[in-house]
């Protein structure tokens, strides 16, 4: 027996019982407390030097869950567009997308999934690299880092 719940909003956090009659045993019941939270997304900047490597971790705080084991997703936003710039699906090399003019051949998925940007360029100033890990297709956890270049 299942419930299935579309189009999940706040409003059906509760608690849910389910009850049947049994023969000869009589009724058999089970509840379940269904908590829907808020898409999570957590923010960070991070400062580089010109002309050296910036590394971004996908999502700083996770430690217990294995990223390998979920497609995720870099994106670098700026100027009022988002451009994506490398998938990867899980048991699956990853997929650049070179077509970037700015990041083409400067962007490798390092350990971890970290983004790794080399060399660090003026034009990467105020950009916004986010990381988007797919958990189920309704639970999708990301991070954003915004990168500031600094001259020597």
């Amino acid at each position: 027996w299942a419930l299935h719940l579309k189009n999940v909003t706040f409003s059906l956090s509760g608690q849910y019982e389910c009850s049947f009659a049994t023969y000869p045993h009589g009724t058999k019941a089970a509840k379940i407390q269904l908590v829907v939270k808020a898409e999570e997304e957590k923010h960070y900047v991070k400062e580089v030097q010109l002309n050296h490597t910036l590394e971004i971790p996908c999502l700083e705080d996770t430690t217990s869950e294995n990223l390998s084991n979920y497609p995720l997703k870099w994106l670098v936003g700026g100027n009022g567009r988002q451009e994506e710039l490398v998938t990867k699906e899980p048991s699956c090399p990853a997929v650049y997308r070179n077509s970037s003019t700015l990041y083409g051949q400067r962007v490798r998925l390092g350990l971890n999934n970290a983004l790794s940007i080399f060399p660090t360029e003026i034009t990467d100033d105020g950009r916004v690299f986010s990381c988007h890990v797919v958990y189920h297709p309704e639970r999708v956890q990301k991070s954003s880092t915004m990168v500031k270049i600094f001259g020597k």
